[in-house]
């Protein structure tokens, strides 16, 4: 019986030694700087926002886990589809959307990607291959293999980003899709965002087998573990994966070590963790600082960090004006977009 390759490699560190890793011009680490550090100062703002009570329901931070899916969307072409869970503004800025458009859905404003009605967790912006945002733990999952499945009977070449975390990991709808994924050789790229705990509870825990990359094998889906901390890494193993599955050879499953900062939500203390535990994986992997590192090593001037800085800061500014002059919905609003018309 014909068994999965899978591979464990890029183990995350503990130090902040840097392993040999893929090379990447300084005009590229740069970019990813300005796209991490988007994502971060949006995220700290949203959270204010949160706090000040212009954000309401739930709300997920990334505050952390930047180098996920910026490395991850660097594969993306136009055509692809990335579809995630409810932790997913990173997402949506990775993948292109509009900062304002973001910040006004969170506030539920008629500016937003959503008109305002799909929130922190449930938005789209289909121009931009992001198809949402889902607050079903693992639901999607099955949406996602179902973008591949469209893909395959195009016959487009387009490739399916499928995010979700170590908790959804344990989800059954997930391996039903593991099933029909590899049954058909569908271009899906399912990528474990394993950031330890799933809402409050250890992956030890929770999982009887915490080596997450491995849980297609049993289907014949090939698995590998990467440092979720390392931009880089991240960046080679998913131009690895997606290349196989542009070619025909399948899905691919991906387990991206990473870490988040904050708790679960908003209104999570992460009272199961210590101070301790957080402080130091601020100081030994932040994946910020470590492109940083790269940054000094490639003869980047503190002052083009500086000015990427400032730059990020000004739209992240904009971003929180527009929606708070953004109107809130009217409450019509509420019957539409409830039916598409086939």
């Amino acid at each position: 019986m014909a068994r999965a390759a899978a591979q464990k490699t890029s183990k995350p560190s503990s130090d902040k030694t840097l392993a040999h890793r893929p090379m990447a011009s300084k005009d590229e680490l740069l970019r990813y700087y300005r796209e991490m550090v988007l994502i971060r100062r949006f995220e700290e703002r949203a959270g204010q926002l949160y706090g000040m009570g212009l954000i309401g329901g739930f709300c997920h931070l990334y505050i952390g886990q930047e180098a996920v899916a910026v490395g991850v969307q660097d594969s993306q072409q136009p055509g692809d589809g990335v579809i995630t869970g409810y932790r997913d503004h990173g997402h949506m800025l990775a993948a292109g959307m509009d900062p304002r458009a973001v910040m006004a859905e969170l506030t539920g404003r008629i500016g937003g990607s959503s008109r305002g009605k799909g929130g922190s967790m449930h938005m789209f912006d289909v121009p931009t291959g992001f198809y949402g945002g889902h607050g079903i733990v693992g639901a999607q999952v099955a949406l996602g293999t179902g973008l591949a499945f469209a893909s395959k009977y195009r016959n487009d070449g387009s490739v399916a980003f499928i995010y979700f975390g170590d908790g959804a990991a344990n989800q059954g709808q997930v391996y039903e899709s593991f099933n029909m994924a590899q049954l058909w050789k569908l271009p899906a790229i399912y990528i474990i965002e394993n950031n330890q705990y799933a809402m409050g509870t250890s992956i030890e825990r929770a999982s009887a087998t915490t080596e997450l990359y491995m849980r297609g094998a049993s289907f014949g889906i090939p698995g590998e573990q990467v440092d979720g901390m390392d931009v880089l890494a991240v960046k080679d193993a998913t131009e690895r994966a997606v290349r196989r599955a542009r070619e025909g050879g399948g899905p691919f499953i991906l387990e991206v070590k990473t870490y988040r900062y904050r708790g679960h939500s908003m209104s999570d203390p992460a009272k199961y963790r210590t101070k301790e535990e957080v402080d130091e994986v601020k100081k030994t992997r932040d994946p910020i600082d470590h492109i940083k590192a790269l940054l000094a090593e490639a003869g980047a001037a503190e002052g083009e960090l500086k000015a990427i800085d400032n730059d990020i800061k000004a739209i992240v500014a904009e971003a929180v004006q527009f929606a708070q002059e953004s109107p809130e919905p009217d409450p019509s609003e509420l019957y539409t977009d409830v039916y598409v018309e086939a």
